[in-house]
């Protein structure tokens, strides 16, 4: 049949169950147990105990199976996170209920009343003394033995890759004990969960092109905000030590099936300590992290194996950009030609990298290295000294001006932290912001703004402080 055929026929059916006296939509079914509870509970149950036990149950779920054999007929209950088995004879529920049973459809949802028994094939099943209509499915959901494969379907109708994939469910159940167990770690160390405005005048924190909405009441321009960087910086100078936030950003950017407009993203800042902390933090808090979500510090990503056991690999920026440029153009280059503007602009040409006017040699090896070692960077890796230009918010090292206290991590091809020491002085700070100034009128849609408060608030201060952010794993890399 066609899927307008289906549809029709489905009506049809529904139309036959009304006529049944049916009530098509009830207000609530009074279960006794979820079917992930009845699996988990009575799945290593013999036969023998279950009979002698006399288990009832009431459960409600999806059908994803229908098998029809006169008498005797089977269907499949899922509750979004297990599957169990229902007999149904005629001779053991109400008429009107197996009258009811012939006119359900694959994707409708019903409500189960029975003891629980094995088969003669083992299986645990649901024996039905009763059978409730709960909700109709109109649309045909995809064949269950292929699944829902359709990449864009799956993200733009995640109802149903979550209906036929029971994998898709997986995804944010571990995300969820992922975020608990980030807040359990930082909340044992003495950090503080904040919330900060998402809506917010200057779009800081960040080097991303903004969402722009308006407030009508003060008749001003605002900025769906990009990070919270800067009013987390506030509370530190404020005196709050350890803050930290799992917030939601907006960048008004590219979108694939790994960049999202909108996204959530944890950061946190700790006074008094470098980048250096931070690494040895981060590097126990995902170790932890792991444990505690999926029981192991390896995991699979994609074809790779990877391992987020402590330590990681360290790389400083300059010396990875260096050495893949050397690979890859079959000569030797060093740290120091990725340091004047001249050399460096050249070994990008060489490599058919296009680069910007007017962008100095720090952002150009910053571009070398994204383009040639990201996509590499599969276990888990520090790249950290990165170049003053691309980093207006971090702190310079004491013996090196063009280049600041900041690393970024990868793993499997993907940043997933950001962090630095934090730049405390305010006058440098202010010279940091007229540069980004001189960027953004020669073009840099992303380059970052004046925010006269937040000098103002670093006037205040002079402890010095660091910060990591790290973007929570999209649903289709967990």
């Amino acid at each position: 049949m066609s899927d307008s055929e289906l549809v029709s026929q489905r009506r049809a059916n529904f139309e036959e169950l009304l006529a049944l006296g049916i009530r098509p939509y009830p207000n609530a079914y009074d279960a006794t147990h979820r079917v992930a509870d009845i699996v988990a509970t009575y799945g290593e149950h013999a036969g023998e105990a279950l009979e002698a036990e006399h288990v009832p149950v009431r459960a409600a779920g999806r059908i994803l199976g229908l098998r029809t054999f006169g008498k005797a007929n089977f269907l499949v209950l899922s509750d979004g996170v297990a599957t169990l088995q229902v007999y149904i004879r005629q001779d053991s529920v109400p008429a009107e209920a197996f009258a009811m049973f012939k006119l359900l459809d694959f994707g409708d949802q019903v409500g189960v009343e029975g003891r629980l028994f094995r088969t003669r094939t083992n299986e645990l099943t649901i024996w039905a003394s009763g059978l409730t209509f709960l909700a109709k499915s109109f649309l045909p959901l995809p064949e269950k033995w292929h699944g829902l494969q359709d990449i864009e379907t799956r993200y733009r109708q995640r109802y149903l890759d979550l209906i036929v994939n029971p994998d898709a469910r997986r995804v944010f159940d571990v995300r969820a004990r992922t975020l608990k167990t980030i807040r359990g770690f930082l909340d044992a160390r003495g950090y503080l969960e904040v919330e900060t405005p998402m809506m917010q005048s200057i779009a800081g924190g960040a080097l991303a092109r903004p969402f722009v909405t308006h407030h009508n009441a003060l008749d001003m321009k605002l900025y769906m905000r990009i990070a919270p960087e800067l009013y987390l910086k506030r509370l530190v100078v404020g005196g709050m030590d350890r803050v930290y936030e799992i917030n939601r950003n907006f960048r008004n950017e590219g979108i694939s099936t790994q960049h999202n407009p909108e996204f959530t993203m944890l950061e946190f800042y700790q006074a008094y300590v470098d980048y250096e902390h931070l690494m040895r933090l981060t590097e126990e808090m995902f170790a932890e992290v792991a444990l505690q979500t999926i029981g192991t510090t390896d995991l699979t990503f994609g074809e790779h194996a990877i391992s987020f056991a402590a330590p990681f690999r360290r790389l400083s920026l300059r010396h990875a950009a260096a050495e893949r440029a050397s690979e890859r153009l079959q000569r030797s280059v060093d740290v120091d030609m990725l340091r004047d503007e001249a050399t460096a602009r050249s070994i990008a040409t060489a490599l058919g990298l296009a680069v910007p006017e007017g962008v100095g040699a720090g952002k150009i090896a910053t571009e070398i290295f994204e383009a040639l070692c990201e996509d590499d960077l599969i276990q888990p890796t520090f790249i950290y000294d990165f170049p003053t230009e691309v980093s207006p918010l971090s702190k310079q090292k004491p013996d090196d001006p063009d280049t600041v206290e900041r690393f970024e991590l990868y793993a499997g091809g993907f940043e997933v932290a950001n962090a630095f020491s934090e730049l405390n002085d305010p006058s440098a700070q202010r010279r940091r912001f007229e540069g980004q100034l001189a960027d953004r009128a020669r073009g840099d849609a992303e380059a970052h703004q004046m925010d006269e408060d937040y000098i103002r608030a670093g006037k205040g201060s002079a402890s010095t402080a660091s910060s990591c952010c790290s973007p929570t794993a999209p649903a289709s890399a967990t």
